[in-house]
Parts: C-alpha cells; structure tokens; sequence
C-alpha cells in the first residue's frame, strides 16, 4: 500500500473535519456580527495552521499514525494553539471576544472529538496493514556473504515489517559472494541495479559492501543518485563507531544515510493534493479558452484536436501527455526525432500561435488530474528529443536525475527562459540544472511562486516555436 496516499488521505479527512466542524458550529451558534465572508476566513486560517502545525509535529508520519496516543498528543497539542493563536489575533485586532469564544471552543471541542475518532480507526487499520506486510518498504541489498548474513540476522531478530527484502545485487561470486544468502537471492549484477528499481519501485537501497571497497562505493553512488529512493550504508558489524544521532535505524540495526529521495510521505502528499486542487480550479476557469482553442484547431485543419505524445514520466516510466494539436495531421512527429524550428512548415497557422503563448499545453491539467503530470516539475521530454543532433542522456551527465519527481506543465526552468528550441547543448544543460535546482529546494511556496510567475514569462516567447 501506498504510505504517501494513506497520509493524504488522512490530511483531507483532517481538512473535511475542520471545515465542517467550523461551519455547522458557526451555524449553531448564530454569532453576532460574524458574517459569512468573515467566519470563512477564520476557517480557512484554523485549518491551515492546523494542519500545517500537526505536520510540525511529526503528526502525518506512518508511525505516528499507527499510534493512538501519540495521535491524541499531537492533536491536542495542534488544535490548542491553533485556536489559542485565533484569539490571541481576535484580541490584537480588538474585535470582540466575548461574542466568538462559545463558537471557537464549540468548534475546538467537535473538532478535537471527530478527528481523535478518526484516528483510532485509522491506527488500527495501519496496525492490520503493518502485521500483514502491506505498509512494508520495498528494499534491495547491494553484497553479499557474511555482511548480508549479519545485517538479515539483526533485521530477523527485531522481527521488523518495516522492510521487504526482495533479494541481493552483487559483482563478486563464489564464497565472497554466494547465489544465495540466509535464503535470500542474487538477482544480477551492479549494471543491472538502476533497471531493477525502476521497474520493482524499489524504495530503499541498502549497501553492504565493506567500507575499505571506497571505490566500487563511489561508482555506484555515481549510477543510482538519479533513482527518487532512499540510499543507505549498512553501520551493522561497522568499526566505526559514530553517534547514535549520526545513524538511521530499522528495527536495532544502524545505517548511514547518503541520499534521501527528494519528497518524503508529506511532501509526496502535500504536491499530489496541491496537484488535484490547482488543476480541477484551472481547468475550470480556463475551460472557455480551451474551447475556443479547440474550435481554431479544428477549422484550421483536418484531424483531431487533440495530439498524445509519449514522454518520459516520474522514475523513467512512460506517459501520454496530452497537447492541442499544433502540427498539419500527416505531419505530426509523435517522437520528437526533430526538432521545431522557427517558420517550420509542419506547424499550422493556429499551431504557431499556440505554440508561442504555450496554449498547447492546456490539455495537460487533464495528465495533473490523473497523476501523471504535477503542476510544476521539470517539463516531460520527448523520447527522441536531441540536442545537436544527440538524445538528451547522452550528453547530459545524470540526465535523469531530473526523472526524481514527477513532471510537470511548468517549472523553474520555464520560468527562468529555458523553455522551446534544445537546439544545442547548452541549452539542455541548462535546462537540467534548473529542474535540479528545483527538486533540492522543493516547497509548496516555491511552486506557487513559480506558477505566479509564469504568465509573465509567457511574455517572452523566445525560442518557442
């Protein structure tokens, strides 16, 4: 099972709870010169801060949710300052706070109330689903022999279902390195490693190599730092000993970490619900361009409106992103093998105008609303697509590093003018820097930011075409 789903499934509850916590109470209590308007901003404030307090601490997190006392704790502790900063902000605007303290603590309590109720079937069910194996981390040890032995006896002996072992990738044979280990197999070697995780949708990579082997470490840090898991150095039977804030463990068993993936459960949460909200709201304020921009499609030439397009998706998967039509229909170039160019004579009349203003693009709030494309992230690429006539991983060193997140219909390389013709290297080395630079300083502020600005960048239309 999904533990990011499961977690934005529980913001969403938490959100549905307080709104309607905040507004049945506010009904109920008739107050006196609180209007509409004003109640809704005081709900909409409540719920943010509380969700965004109870993420503080540590609440959206698999094993805090497994657990009801810690719920009820952090719950508390969340809503309590919650409504305590409401009437600290009530009195410094000096509103009256005698009128509004019967609905904020009738709100507190039902909201306290439900959501605890919420909870303790939500930790059961976790509780079900962690002694089933569904919540389980799917990992892949990198060894072989005694190590692997010591660190599969630790993790046996915490009898920990946190982790899901599916098997070893090692270089080395024979006794160093044995097809098999406490039952566990070798499924191939070091070059097979990156493929393996893409398509099982590993989540941890475990190294167990021996620290003095610094080299076969450094070349595999080099290959798998493009995969969106968590990497960590095996600590168990280690010389080295650091401390214990030094170390993450599963169960008692101590690992160095080395690269984290670059959203964890909240984040991957907190984008996918941000996505959905964002794209339901653009897609129906932009609907009426949208229709207009079919209509001109669709007089201008023969063929269907709309054009699918395969490109890359999150970890290297394939997706079918959708795009109006901007190319004569016998034309089209479903793989990119070529490049648009400026007065190219495939593009329509109506196809080079919404090239320009990226009006193309709009059909992909349809890509956001499925999950296969994030309202910011790095733009998809076309299979074929070049860069002086090479395909962008072949010049592009970690190429595919940008693959860490989820596409997206803009992002901060658009914004910062890379976006149109790859025409050299230059321009998609640049291109990746920025969506590099874009997933290590991820926020949701960061995104709303680059989404603000992007009609402006919209202005310039160089190098679309």
């Amino acid at each position: 099972m999904s533990q990011p789903k499961i977690i934005g499934g529980v913001m969403l509850m938490d959100c549905v709870l307080l709104i309607a916590c905040g507004a049945l109470s506010w009904a109920h209590s008739a107050v006196m010169g609180i209007g509409p308007l004003v109640a809704t901003g005081y709900i909409v404030a409540a719920t943010l801060a509380a969700i965004l307090l109870h993420q503080r601490f540590w609440g959206y997190t698999i094993a805090s949710l497994g657990s009801r006392s810690q719920q009820v704790l952090r719950l508390t502790g969340a809503l309590a300052l919650t409504f305590a900063s409401l009437i600290a902000v009530t009195v410094v605007v000096g509103a009256d706070i005698q009128s509004l303290r019967g609905w904020l603590l009738t709100w507190a309590g039902a909201s306290l109330v439900s959501m605890t109720l919420g909870r303790v079937i939500i930790a059961r069910r976790i509780g079900d689903w962690t002694n089933a194996g569904k919540l389980a981390r799917r990992a892949v040890i990198v060894g072989g022999g005694k190590p692997v032995a010591d660190l599969i006896g630790m993790l046996s002996n915490d009898h920990s279902k946190a982790i899901s072992i599916l098997g070893l990738f090692d270089d080395r044979g024979g006794e160093r390195s044995p097809d098999e280990v406490e039952s566990y197999h070798k499924l191939g070697r070091f070059d097979e490693l990156v493929e393996f995780c893409r398509v099982h949708k590993v989540d941890l990579l475990i190294i167990t190599l021996p620290h003095t082997a610094e080299m076969r470490i450094l070349y595999l840090l080099k290959k798998l730092w493009v995969l969106p898991i968590d990497i960590r150095i095996s600590a168990v039977g280690s010389k080295l000993k650091l401390r214990p804030r030094a170390y993450s463990f599963i169960g008692k068993a101590p690992f160095l970490a080395v690269f984290d993936k670059p959203l964890t459960d909240w984040g991957i949460a907190v984008k996918a619900v941000e996505d959905r909200v964002l794209a339901a709201l653009a897609l129906t304020l932009l609907s009426p361009i949208m229709l207009l921009v079919a209509l001109a499609v669709k007089l201008d030439s023969k063929g269907p409106i709309f054009f699918r397009q395969t490109r890359y998706g999150f970890n290297n998967e394939k997706i079918g992103v959708f795009k109006f039509r901007s190319m004569y229909v016998d034309q089209c170039d479903a793989q990119a093998a070529r490049l648009v160019t400026k007065g190219d004579p495939r593009v329509t009349r109506v196809g080079a105008f919404i090239r320009k203003t990226s009006l193309d693009e709009l059909p992909q709030l349809i890509n956001v609303l499925r999950g296969e494309l994030s309202m910011v992230g790095p733009r998809p690429h076309a299979m074929q697509a070049k860069a002086d006539g090479h395909i962008y991983d072949e010049v592009v060193e970690g190429y595919f590093a940008r693959h860490k997140v989820k596409p997206g219909i803009t992002g901060w390389a658009q914004i910062n003018g890379w976006r149109g013709e790859t025409d050299t290297v230059d321009k998609i080395e640049r291109r990746v820097e920025c969506d590099l630079q874009y997933i290590d300083n991820w926020s949701v502020f960061f995104d709303l930011y680059i989404l603000a600005m992007t009609p402006i960048s919209l202005i310039n239309t160089k190098n679309a075409y």
